[in-house]
């Protein structure tokens, strides 16, 4: 059977293009990628702010908070491809995807009431693995089959840059609202992590449940395309995963991709507040950032568009390399250059995960084509693992890293190599991570020609699946 592989002569093929006038329209979509808004928000509380505000506030130790993470990413390793394997081969009167979020998102908002307001009587290393592993589980559950549900929204080329374009817009500005919001709280009484923690699970947990009805009312389910969605044991699950070339080279680059944004994130307080002596701006530049990371998404969408995505992943990650190692030439307590490095690195904030999230989709309809087997939720699940193990990569390497590069965050004043160790793993650990995913995506075969061929030869084929009237 034809592969994507077999079409990288039909550079002559018709042109789609953003504007296909059966597009969904724009207040449909943006209802649609609202869910994003929920889903990303829980992102930066759960990795900045919770396991410090459990630590001081509610005394568990770091040693502990650390394992029970640790833990509950080796349980999703298990679970996300689970719930991606199950979604694909759900049949029902609502659809595939719709009852995994919507169970999903019951359990996301129950164990997220209980991690985000704790009563301080019932804290405990129990009580944080409990709900720290439902939250995760819940959030899959909607996860993965939302993301799934995109990928099948709209099955032309620059069809789903545009639905992961409005999305990214969506959980951009997420992550401003629950950026502002400890900064504010900081100005009034820092020392309240509780109140910090309940700010940022309020908007969690509000913005899931207005977010849940929109996004279930703004898009009907497309019916699930002709396939065979034969059981697959565990290892056989895997051998899907990570056996697929193409799947295998966007799983690799995005842990890349991740890897570098999250080694950067792990060090900017640290590297604003002592490399540069500047601890007042540490809050600030990281907000400074994402204010530009708003608008960043539709910039690169229209990039995508006219130069195809994986050229836009590839030029993206390349400004950011740049910019980080743009960064070795920021001098101590001067700010101008830093500031104008933020705001570059805000505007390329988030191109390569657009593009590579708008691939993973592309990837599913050429498997099916060339095996009759619809895994769309499942090859999103792996997506869904290598950003979490880009994120877990990060903390693991740059923190010991600059510990043994001499660098302390307890002591006042760090000797200067000791400083220096810092810059350097702040400003070369995400360059070298941007580059690595640039030459992985580097060439990918499954351009919009391809594309194009694989479309028409599975609705060709799945028209003739349809039985005669």
């Amino acid at each position: 059977m034809a592969t994507a592989y077999s079409y990288a002569a039909s550079r002559s093929s018709a042109r789609t293009t953003p504007q296909d006038k059966n597009r969904t329209s724009g207040w449909r979509l943006a209802g649609f990628a609202s869910l994003f808004v929920p889903i990303t928000a829980a992102q930066m509380p759960l990795a900045v702010h919770l396991p410090a505000i459990y630590a001081q506030q509610f005394g568990l130790s770091l040693a502990v908070i650390g394992a029970i993470f640790l833990g509950e990413r080796l349980w999703g390793a298990v679970a996300d491809p689970l719930i991606g394997a199950l979604s694909d081969r759900t049949h029902g009167r609502f659809g595939r995807r719709r009852p995994w979020i919507v169970a999903g998102a019951a359990l996301f908002g129950v164990s997220g009431a209980a991690l985000f307001f704790p009563a301080s009587s019932l804290v405990s290393p129990l009580y944080l693995t409990a709900s720290l592993f439902l939250f995760y589980l819940g959030w899959s559950m909607v996860q993965i089959p939302y993301l799934a549900w995109s990928g099948e929204l709209d099955s032309g080329y620059h069809g789903r840059t545009r639905i992961a374009t409005f999305q990214t817009v969506a959980g951009s500005a997420s992550l401003l609202v629950v950026l502002i919001l400890p900064t504010i709280i900081d100005q009034i009484n820092p020392e309240d992590g509780a109140l910090k923690l309940a700010a940022m699970g309020s908007v969690v947990l509000v913005s899931l449940i207005v977010s849940l009805a929109v996004t279930l009312r703004s898009q009907a389910e497309a019916p699930a395309a002709p396939s065979t969605s034969a059981r697959l044991s565990f290892r056989q699950t895997l051998g899907a995963l990570f056996g697929h070339p193409l799947l295998r080279r966007v799983l690799l680059s995005d842990f890349a991709v991740t890897t570098g944004q999250s080694i950067r994130s792990a060090l900017i307080v640290l590297f604003v507040t002592h490399y540069m002596g500047l601890p007042h701006w540490a809050s600030g530049l990281f907000l400074f950032q994402f204010v530009f990371g708003i608008a960043a998404a539709p910039i690169w969408a229209q990039i995508g568009y006219r130069i195809g995505k994986h050229r836009a992943a590839v030029a993206g990650e390349l400004a950011q390399a740049a910019i980080n190692v743009g960064l070795l030439l920021v001098v101590p307590g001067q700010i101008g250059l830093l500031l104008a490095l933020t705001l570059a690195q805000g505007l390329t904030q988030g191109s390569g995960n657009l593009m590579l999230r708008s691939m993973v989709a592309d990837i599913a309809d050429e498997h099916r084509l060339r095996t009759g087997e619809d895994r769309t939720a499942l090859f999103f699940s792996a997506f869904s693992l290598s950003t979490k193990a880009g994120m877990a990569a990060a903390v693991g390497i740059a923190l010991p890293l600059v510990g043994w590069l001499g660098f302390d965050p307890r002591v006042a004043s760090n000797t200067t190599e000791a400083l220096h160790g810092l810059l350097a793993v702040f400003a070369l650990g995400p360059a070298v991570a941007h580059l690595l995913s640039a030459w992985l995506i580097h060439g990918f075969p499954l351009d919009e020609a391809a594309h194009t061929e694989i479309r028409r030869a599975l609705d060709e084929r799945d028209h003739a699946a349809q039985p005669a009237e």
